[in-house]
């Protein structure tokens, strides 16, 4: 009788499911929904917050949509999901189970989100100095946390438990009444120090922040516990793995040597090889430098450039066209405007039009905005603009950490990867015409995946 690893990536804007052989290794089944959970910003204050009770309700309807019969072979569940943002619940109350087969969210905030934008220039600067080697940016959940405590107290004062989204949903399906976390999860909330696995304590309660929203550690790939009830026909006491970082798990799933670099351009865009293993981060914060290591397993690190600029400028396009359309009386659904665009840009194989697509800036340089430039009567076609457009996030990546710098590494290719060049093969083209490397893609070069593998190879 086979059985199974559940692998779950609760993304930015859908959630995806696989079932994963064990044995073999090989995906049996998988499925992803939108989430379709984005909450509209009527304040002006730059927030990025999405609906939990939606992520949830898309997650139980991409779960129950796998073979019920493997699902009841489920050996274990593994959860990744977008790093950085916070989500608040209260303990013992954060789910409903009384449906029986799976949970619903209840006395939750809704997800301040990775894109979250609130926290100015300024306002980071007022914070302490972490004792980490990574900088905190606005959408970090410890500089979010920090936001609330100085501007809405009173919203911290209705919550005792804290963590990222993928966190929240293993601490339901184990039925835990706080939070376990990862190093994966916690360096990307800030203040935490990834040679120690320690938060910054004495800083942060120094600087008067509620330490009892710090989840507890756990090491990345180990377990957080066992599911409290059935879910979907999955067993009680099925082992949940303690969540892991949706970036992590997607190099995971596609970097199959030491010397490959793994290119992933989804709703943003990342850059990354593995360092040495006798590789420790420098002491401090380097807040302009624009490649970070983040923490992998088994105390590795991966060096990263990460883009906020990757699928989501080409997103934006899109919806700018349609919406122009809409006022010029043209009705088009985004993904019928953006299949003709690809087949634009297919027909204008070069193009001397600049776009510099950095509309969101950049965490070393927030204040880099997007620039149109070399504009002619005769480059302005449709065609031109995807074309440009896409070279122009190669560009952007390949600026934080240009190939020659990979070749120092050893690199010796560049695995494509992440559902923006999946989909664009223009965006593919110019990946290719970027690197001096053999490119190529991953196979099932996804986080839900990766995920699911950590859990085998660690069986």
């Amino acid at each position: 009788m086979s059985t199974y690893i559940l692998g779950i990536d609760v993304g930015t804007t859908s959630v995806k499911a696989v079932l994963l052989e064990t044995v073999s290794g090989e995906v049996s089944a998988s499925h992803s929904l939108p989430t379709l959970s984005d909450i509209v910003d009527d304040r002006g204050m730059k927030a990025k917050e999405q609906h939990t009770g939606r992520i949830i309700d898309s997650l139980n309807r991409c779960v129950g949509l796998l073979p019920r019969d493997k699902l009841q072979h489920v050996s274990s569940i593994g959860l990744s999901g977008q790093m950085h943002g916070v989500l608040f619940w209260r303990a013992k109350s954060g789910c409903d189970w009384s449906s029986k087969d799976f949970f619903t969210a209840r006395d939750t905030s809704q997800l301040i989100t990775w894109q979250d934008g609130r926290c100015s220039s300024d306002f980071l600067s007022s914070l302490p100095q972490p004792d980490s080697h990574l900088s905190v940016a606005t959408g970090f959940g410890c500089a979010t946390i920090f936001w609330y405590m100085r501007h809405r107290p009173e919203f911290l004062e209705d919550f005792t438990v804290a963590g990222t989204i993928q966190d929240y949903v293993v601490s339901m399906l184990c039925g835990l009444d706080g939070c376990v976390m990862t190093p994966q999860n916690a360096a990307s909330w800030g203040f935490f120090n990834t040679s120690s696995n320690q938060w910054n304590i004495d800083i942060l309660k120094g600087a008067g922040f509620p330490l009892r929203l710090l989840p507890h550690r756990v090491p990345s790939g180990g377990l957080a516990g066992q599911t409290c009830s059935d879910w979907h026909g999955i067993p009680a006491g099925t082992p949940v793995g303690a969540a892991l970082g949706d970036f992590q798990c997607s190099v995971y799933s596609c970097m199959s040597a030491r010397t490959d670099a793994v290119l992933n351009i989804s709703t943003s865009a990342q850059l990354t090889f593995a360092m040495p293993a006798d590789f420790k981060p420098p002491h401090s914060p380097q807040p302009a430098s624009s490649v970070s290591y983040f923490p992998y397993f088994e105390s590795s690190y991966l060096a990263v450039a990460a883009s906020l600029n990757g699928g989501n400028v080409l997103a934006t396009f899109v919806e700018t066209l349609t919406a122009w359309m809409k006022e010029l009386g043209v009705e088009l659904s985004d993904s019928c405007l953006y299949e003709k665009l690809i087949h634009c840009g297919l027909n204008q194989e070069t193009s001397d039009l600049r776009v510099s697509p950095t509309i969101l800036g950049e965490r070393h340089d927030p204040l880099c905005l997007g620039q149109v430039t070399n504009i002619s009567a005769t480059n302005l076609s449709l065609g031109h603009l995807t074309r440009a457009l896409c070279r122009g996030v190669l560009d952007n990546i390949t600026s934080m950490m240009p190939a020659e710098r990979l070749q120092h590494a050893g690199v010796s290719r560049i695995v494509g990867s992440g559902s923006a060049i999946a989909r664009n093969e223009v965006l593919r083209q110019e990946v290719e015409k970027a690197f001096p490397l053999p490119v190529v893609y991953g196979q099932n070069a996804d986080s839900a995946v990766g995920v699911a593998m950590v859990l085998r190879d660690r069986r």
